[in-house]
């Protein structure tokens, strides 16, 4: 009699790599390789006037920012090589790729240069997994001449569907890992079709749209939610698979915040008519 054998559930993980698979902003650490100061200064104007969007401010620098026009793909090469990553991402996406009959393709999509997280993630995540922000380089100069695609804003919703089309994976089959406000448009689009959305940070407008939040200096972490939303697993079971792979859980605290600001009002008095 012949056995019928089921495929694994298929999933898309997509993670952003700045402060999510990192500790650093490739940003920062760019302008301390060629010398600028001021950084943090011109993200904040831009960010201030709307004139990109959020995530994408490190492309318009690079292409209009005379400070920053100095860049060839080597400085962001070495960008890569110094970025701090979180631990255990490698062991990750092993873990994700066949766990109780689910198996989930695991993605990095990030404003950050393409070359800066292929740099940093060598040998960690395929190439071919990585959707960053892209350059055409001038040949004969090596100076960025244009810029091919952002993953910034909506920009990152528009590789995750593309994705999604060429795996034949439907909407609620996707999980979304991020940090920060440049990350808003592909959480609720993520929301909006039933997928898993998860904070790793404590910025606000962030962790008031994922469905879920987790901090932790390690990638692992990202587990905890995935085992818990989508394989139903509860607590110690997934104690035990960390504790198969020579970890502990320590200080698991769940903890749900509300975020207020209480002010004391004030009594709008009319002047009284004569």
């Amino acid at each position: 009699m012949n056995q019928i054998v089921q495929k694994p559930k298929h999933f898309l993980l997509a993670s952003d790599f700045d402060q999510t698979l990192s500790f650093n902003d490739s940003g920062l650490i760019l302008s301390e390789l060629i010398g600028s100061s001021s950084f943090v200064e011109k993200v904040a104007g831009l960010s201030r006037m709307h004139f990109v969007q959020q995530g994408g401010e490190l492309a318009y620098l690079l292409l209009h920012d005379p400070e920053f026009r100095c860049v060839r793909k080597e400085h962001l090469i070495e960008v890569g090589k110094r970025v701090r990553l979180k631990q255990n991402i490698q062991l990750l996406s092993k873990l994700l790729d066949n766990l109780e009959g689910y198996r989930f393709s695991f993605y990095v999509i990030s404003a950050a240069p393409e070359e800066v997280i292929q740099s940093a993630l060598e040998g960690i995540v395929p190439i071919e997994n990585i959707y960053g922000t892209r350059f055409a380089y001038d040949p004969s100069s090596g100076e960025i001449q244009s810029v091919i695609r952002v993953p910034a804003g909506y920009g990152k919703v528009a590789v995750l569907e593309q994705l999604q089309d060429s795996l034949q994976i439907s909407g609620d089959r996707v999980v979304y890992v991020g940090d920060g406000s440049s990350d808003i448009h592909v959480m609720l689009h993520v929301n909006r079709c039933d997928g898993l959305t998860v904070a790793v940070s404590e910025t606000k407008y962030v962790t008031q749209i994922a469905k879920r939040n987790v901090l932790s200096d390690d990638a692992l972490s990202v587990l905890v939610p995935i085992l818990e939303e989508i394989l139903g697993w509860e607590s110690p079971k997934i104690r035990e698979l960390f504790e198969a792979h020579g970890f502990v859980l320590r200080d698991w605290d769940k903890v749900s915040t509300d975020w207020l600001t209480i002010r004391e009002s004030v009594t709008d008095i009319s002047p009284v008519a004569a």
